[in-house]
């Protein structure tokens, strides 16, 4: 317990007022989230391109196929990458596609990028590094390893804090699988559990080169501000770049937010101007399609009925787009709107739980049962965690209780016999609509680590298209299915006794897990 202690210096930071964009809503149908391209680019597609998968095994499977499919690029961003026989086979897979390549041209075209986080991935004496290391020896011009440093793990607390609880003070935490233009945008990290048993959302965005070139620059940004994996298994920065913990931290973290920034800013440019350039465009054809009728058309590409925007939390480096469009999205949701959200820790910001409580919408919250949450059966401090995980539930629901809001928000807890639960996201419906026409799907909790301590990204997908809409319902239904409402008994029942010592610290230590 004591090396929680080493933490207190860092256990009330400010929060700060955010100030949520102005809400051009339109009265009908996707059109009302245009307001979120005023922060980030806008990526229109046909819903055709967009596939939900279901379970970690379609997961993993897709992975090994696209890895073997790859001719250009392959961009995996993730906490961590196992040490298991399954992370092995896609290691495996990664260099038989970069030796088909080198054979298929003497020089290969495809590169390999892969972030990770360096706590995480540095764990242990057999860990992430050591798993990538031969592909950097044997393809060192193709493959490129980054492992992200949090600036706030420096000096003192550096050198006090454990090997496994250094993790607390940040991460890189943002999960996206890209290959050529295909991109998996996931909650899911590149272990054995997420492959077989390990409950996760996992979306598929096909043929969109848009967005795939979005997320390698982004990847490739937070690459560069990280430290380098070398051959002989030592890091080094790039060069001129300033060292995430040995540097100055300001300087550092100013770098970070110009480089990541740069990459919003420029393909939020790019995609105004496509779109301008395409309004225009069909503006002009329009009498000239009438005319040659359908035979002409036949080859347009398809109009959009679906639009990908990427929001990014960084805080340590002062960008805080996630944060703002979830807390709009939370405000604007009108009365008799449904907004389903789950996550597999439930420790919501004090600022999302006052918009729950405060706001008209109905509310189903998910989150993991003590048995299926990853800590459970964990040994020492972290073997407690899931019952600090039941403390906080147990606290919002009797908030809940004392607002007489039971009705309108409702918990339930997810349970599966021999699974965990780590799915995270959001599906809103409007009033009056049996179908979703929002999710969020990505690396973010709602808790105060996603916020505040990691990097992290996900999503908004907004679709008009109804088969879509009945795919991301699905999911939803799927995931809830494994569920059960939460009561008044749930926390009667031996398994939800909670020590003493566990209520004492959860204030202390609930901003770190």
């Amino acid at each position: 317990r004591s090396s929680w202690l080493l933490l207190a210096p860092l256990l009330t930071p400010t929060v700060p007022v955010i100030t949520a964009p102005p809400c051009s809503l339109c009265p009908e149908g996707a059109h009302r989230f245009q307001w979120i391209r005023n922060l980030v680019p806008e990526f229109g597609i046909s819903s055709s391109h967009v596939k939900v998968l279901s379970s970690p095994a379609e997961f993993y499977e897709l992975l090994k196929v696209q890895i073997k499919t790859a001719k250009q690029r392959v961009v995996m961003a993730s906490l961590y990458l196992g040490t298991g026989l399954l992370e092995q086979e896609l290691v495996d897979c990664l260099e038989e596609t970069l030796e088909k390549s080198l054979q298929a041209k003497g020089s290969s075209n495809l590169r390999v990028s892969i972030l990770l986080d360096y706590t995480r991935g540095s764990r242990g004496r057999k860990n992430s590094r050591t798993m990538l290391i031969p592909l950097l020896q044997r393809f060192p011009e193709q493959v490129r390893v980054s492992l992200f440093h949090t600036p706030n793990l420096r000096g003192l607390l550096r050198l006090l804090i454990p090997e496994r609880f250094n993790e607390t003070i940040g991460l890189q935490h943002i999960k996206v699988y890209l290959f050529d233009d295909n991109v998996i945008l996931s909650g899911a990290n590149l272990s054995d559990l997420y492959f077989t048993n390990r409950q996760d959302r996992y979306v598929l965005l096909q043929d969109s080169p848009e967005i795939a070139d979005f997320f390698t620059e982004l990847v490739d940004a937070i690459g560069d501000v990280s430290l380098q994996l070398q051959r002989d298994d030592t890091v080094q920065m790039m060069e001129g770049m300033v060292h995430p913990y040995q540097g100055d931290k300001m300087a550092y973290c100013e770098i970070a937010n110009r480089r990541v920034m740069e990459v919003i800013n420029s393909a939020r440019t790019r995609q105004e101007l496509l779109h301008a350039k395409t309004f225009h465009s069909s503006q002009q054809g329009s009498s000239l399609l009438s005319q040659q009728g359908s035979q002409a058309s036949g080859g347009l590409k398809p109009e959009p009925d679906t639009w990908i925007y990427p929001l990014i939390q960084m805080k340590p480096f002062g960008i805080q787009i996630d944060e703002m469009v979830t807390e709009t999205l939370l405000t604007e949701a009108e009365r008799d709107a449904r907004i389903y959200l789950t996550t597999g820790y439930f420790n919501l910001t004090q600022a999302y739980m006052d918009l729950i409580l405060g706001t008209r919408a109905e509310y189903r919250i998910l989150l993991a049962s003590p048995e299926v949450n990853g800590f459970f059966g964990a040994k020492g401090v972290a073997g407690a965690i899931p019952a600090a995980y039941v403390y906080i539930e147990h606290q919002f629901y009797s908030e809940v209780c004392c607002l007489h809001q039971q009705e309108r928000v409702q918990l339930q807890e997810y349970s599966r016999a021999g699974w965990t639960f780590h799915a995270k996201g959001l599906w809103l419906y409007l009033a009056g609509s049996d179908l979703p026409c929002l999710t969020l799907i990505g690396s973010p909790n709602f808790g105060y680590r996603s916020v505040h301590r990691d990097l992290e990204a996900q999503v908004a997908i907004v679709t008009e298209n109804k088969a879509l809409q009945q795919q991301l319902h699905q999911e939803q239904e799927q995931l809830y299915l494994c569920s059960s409402v939460v009561s008044s008994s749930t926390f009667e029942q031996p398994n939800r006794y909670v020590k003493l010592w566990v209520k004492l610290v959860t204030p202390l230590i609930k901003n770190f897990f």
